[in-house]
Parts: C-alpha cells; sequence; structure tokens
C-alpha cells in the first residue's frame, strides 16, 4: 500500500513538468496565403500589403502563394481541399467566393459550406465612367440617352462573366435600358478602346478609372457601390441618381478550410483586424481603392457570401455567361 502511495504522488509530482495534451500553438510554422491571380495586380498587392505584416501578430511569417487560373477556381479548390489546420488561407474575391458558383458549369468546392470565413477585407468599387463623346454627365441624363437611342451605347467588360460585365447586366435590368456588351480580354484592351472612343463606357473599378477621371479623359457619372467612393466622394453614387438598390463591387476576403477551430479562426480574425487597423496598412489600402468592410466579424463574412452567392446566381442567369 505505502509503494502504491508513492507511486501515485511521484506520478501526480511529474504531471506539470509535462506539456499540456491540449495546448495549441498555433501558428507553429510560416502560414501560406493563396491568393487566385497573377502576381501584379490589385488583389495580389493587397494581400501581400497584409501578409507583410502579420508576423508581428501570429509570430510567424505569412507567406504568399499565386495560384491563378479558371478565374480563381484553381487557387479556391486548393485552399479548399487543404487541411483544415489554419495554415493555409485564401484572399478570395467576388469571383471565386460568389460569382464563379453560377457562372462555370463546374467548380470543384461550395463557395459556403467549402470555407471557414475568417475576415471581409473590404471591397473595391466600380465607376461608371463614359467617352467624354457621350453628351450625358448623369445617371439620369445617360439613361434617357439611352432609352431614346436603343443598342446605341455599348459598354466594354475586362471578359464574360468579370463583375464589369454583371454591373452593365444589373444596370440593364434595373435601369430598363440596352447597353451592348463588349468582351474584352482584361481591363487593359478595354480601357484602351473606351479612351479612343470604339466603345461609349465601362463600368471599371475606381483604381483603374481614377487616373483618367482626373485628367478629363473620361467623365465619371457614378459609383456603383450603395456609400460613395472615398477616392472620388464628389461622383454620387448610381443609386443617388434614380436607380436605387442598385449596388456593385467587388469584395475581399480570407477564408480557411471549412473545419478549422474556432479557436484558430478566432486568433486569425483577431490578428487581421490588428493589422488592418493601422495607419500604415489604412493609407495603403486606400491608396489602392479599398473601402474598409461594414464589419471585422468573421461571422459577418460567413453570411455576406452566402447573399452573395444568391444574388449573384439571378444576375449570370440574365447575363447568360457560362464557362466550362
Amino acid at each position: 500500500m505505502r509503494l502504491l502511495t508513492t507511486l501515485v504522488l511521484a506520478t501526480a509530482a511529474a504531471l506539470p513538468l509535462m506539456p499540456h495534451a491540449h495546448a495549441d500553438t498555433f501558428p507553429d510554422r510560416p502560414v501560406t496565403l493563396v491568393i487566385p491571380f497573377p502576381p501584379g495586380g490589385p488583389t495580389d498587392a493587397m494581400a501581400r500589403t497584409l501578409a507583410a505584416e502579420m508576423k508581428d501578430r501570429l509570430g510567424q511569417p505569412m507567406v504568399v502563394e499565386n495560384r491563378a487560373g479558371a478565374g480563381g477556381n484553381i487557387g479556391a479548390e486548393y485552399v479548399a481541399r487543404s487541411a483544415p489546420d489554419g495554415q493555409t488561407l485564401l484572399f478570395g474575391t467576388s469571383g471565386p467566393l460568389a460569382i464563379n458558383a453560377s457562372l462555370y458549369r463546374k467548380i470543384g468546392y461550395d463557395p459556403v459550406k467549402s470555407f471557414a470565413p475568417v475576415i471581409q477585407v473590404g471591397h473595391l468599387p466600380n465607376i461608371l465612367v463614359v467617352n467624354p463623346s457621350v453628351p450625358a454627365k448623369t445617371v439620369k441624363e445617360l439613361i434617357t440617352y439611352a432609352k431614346a437611342s436603343p443598342g446605341k451605347l455599348s459598354y466594354a467588360s475586362s471578359g464574360n462573366g468579370a463583375s464589369s460585365h454583371l454591373a452593365g447586366v444589373l444596370f440593364n435590368a434595373s435601369a430598363g435600358v440596352d447597353l451592348q456588351h463588349i468582351p474584352y480580354k482584361g481591363t487593359g484592351p478595354a480601357l484602351t478602346d473606351l479612351l479612343g472612343g470604339q466603345v461609349t463606357m465601362s463600368f471599371t473599378d475606381v483604381l483603374t478609372a481614377l487616373p483618367y477621371v482626373k485628367s478629363g479623359k473620361l467623365r465619371a457619372l457614378g459609383v456603383t457601390t450603395a456609400e460613395r467612393s472615398q477616392a472620388l466622394p464628389e461622383v454620387p453614387t448610381v443609386a443617388e441618381q434614380g436607380v436605387p438598390g442598385y449596388d456593385v463591387s467587388v469584395f475581399f476576403g480570407i477564408v480557411a478550410p471549412a473545419g478549422t477551430p474556432p479557436e484558430r479562426i478566432a486568433k486569425l480574425n483577431k490578428a487581421f483586424i490588428d493589422v488592418l487597423n493601422t495607419a500604415k496598412v489604412k493609407q495603403l489600402l486606400a491608396s489602392q481603392g479599398l473601402e474598409p468592410a461594414p464589419s471585422p466579424k468573421s461571422e459577418q463574412l460567413g453570411k455576406f457570401i452566402e447573399a452573395q452567392v444568391g444574388k449573384w446566381a439571378g444576375v449570370v442567369k440574365q447575363s447568360g455567361a457560362q464557362l466550362d
């Protein structure tokens, strides 16, 4: 009996020296942030701005990895199939996290079910811009002009199914007009023809449009988001000008694979909030045209993605666009 008691006491004394079985040292190695687009674009710039500041918050560096292709689907599927441990994240946008679910005939993940939301970073507004040859100076004047000249006005997009395409589809339906869609292979070629007058307008992102609006080479008629853009506060929204409820932007959100432990999601969420609240990052993101998200809570991003999937399903169906 004395021997048994001695063994029990010895074991108990040794327990505090043993590592805690449930201690979570996350992250214990670099965290990978996957960007589902090529280097050099606005998504890449924003993601790298955030990643560069994460080491001080997480104790580990955040490594950026570009996995481009299929409108963002390749990178999104890669993250969806990754281990649900919080070590691999997706810096997603409206395409892979909402629009592509109905735009592509088949994708290898579900934007709602395959991911655990971490944080909504913000959104990039689009601007309805016209070539100066167009007589309209407001959205109301444009609508009047378009109705008087059906089929005469055309808008350039960066490609079928892009936000710049679907913004036009939604505008046609909401304003009762018939703007002709002209798809291009990228924003650059679309902008070149818009400046040259081969097309009359575009629903392009504010960052691309800003220098041409400032120089007078393009005329900004309206911001496509519900709120005015910080970059062009003097330009009213499309909704303010007789198209109520019109709201189009590219949103940016960070997600992890579904099944990632909630405590790891919470740690990542807090780290990103800390970074987004620094003056340095605020200034950098604002210079890239980003508008802050209304809420940093991870659950809000989940609800937002679900709503966006439903919203764009109807617009994509109306557009007739379908990609393999």
